[in-house]
């Protein structure tokens, strides 16, 4: 897996609220079990008139050309509905490493953990400030650093606007070094090994 740290990216806004899985990938592309190919078909119902590739909605950010990057920038509550993996899948499949919302749906956020796509939460005002920043320079670039768990960006006057977001120890180990679940564990093999030959000792009894 590509591990993930800095990221320096402009972004897609997509000021939507209550965006769930369904839209991010129909229920009618779930057939395929291999996680290639669904980018393709990410929030196709928003992206094409009628189904049909021919007409894209120019009006759709992902249509419109001035938008562009590896930063996906989401109203709140971003993923809710079914537990789909493909969500994740389509997201980073289309080429996003980065979902910025004020608040993301448990399952999704962890689907897209799994498939090294980082979350990344914040507060509701600092999302309206990135919205707000990309719609005076579609081409801003924002800075998010895994290793020091922020995001930032210049903002009016030029002035760099900053945050703190949360993230498990576990998962952030998982991004940084490119681990899924078996590497992480196969990077702990010496303390496992050690632990298990470790001498057992007995409390005293009485």
């Amino acid at each position: 897996m590509k591990s993930i740290n800095k990221i320096l990216s402009s972004a897609v806004p997509l000021n939507i609220e209550n965006i769930d899985t369904d839209q991010i990938i129909p229920a009618r592309f779930l057939k395929a079990t291999s996680r290639d190919g669904f980018g393709k078909n990410l929030f196709r119902d928003w992206r094409y008139e009628n189904d049909d590739e021919n007409k894209p909605r120019k009006e759709f950010s992902l249509n419109d050309s001035r938008y562009s990057g590896k930063i996906l920038v989401a109203g709140k509550n971003f993923g809710c509905g079914s537990s789909r993996e493909h969500a994740a899948w389509a997201i980073k499949d289309y080429g996003f490493d980065v979902v910025v919302s004020s608040f993301f749906a448990d399952i999704f956020k962890n689907n897209a953990l799994n498939n090294f796509c980082l979350p990344v939460t914040v507060s509701e005002d600092f999302l309206k400030e990135i919205f707000d920043a990309i719609s005076r320079e579609a081409s801003i670039i924002i800075a998010v650093d895994l290793e020091n768990q922020t995001i930032s960006f210049s903002g009016r006057d030029k002035k760099t606007l900053k945050s703190s977001f949360e993230i498990s120890h576990y998962k952030k180990t998982c991004l940084l070094n490119g681990y899924d679940d078996i590497d992480y564990l196969l990077s702990m093999k010496e303390e496992i090994t050690a632990f298990e030959n470790k001498p057992l000792t007995h409390p005293n009894t009485i």
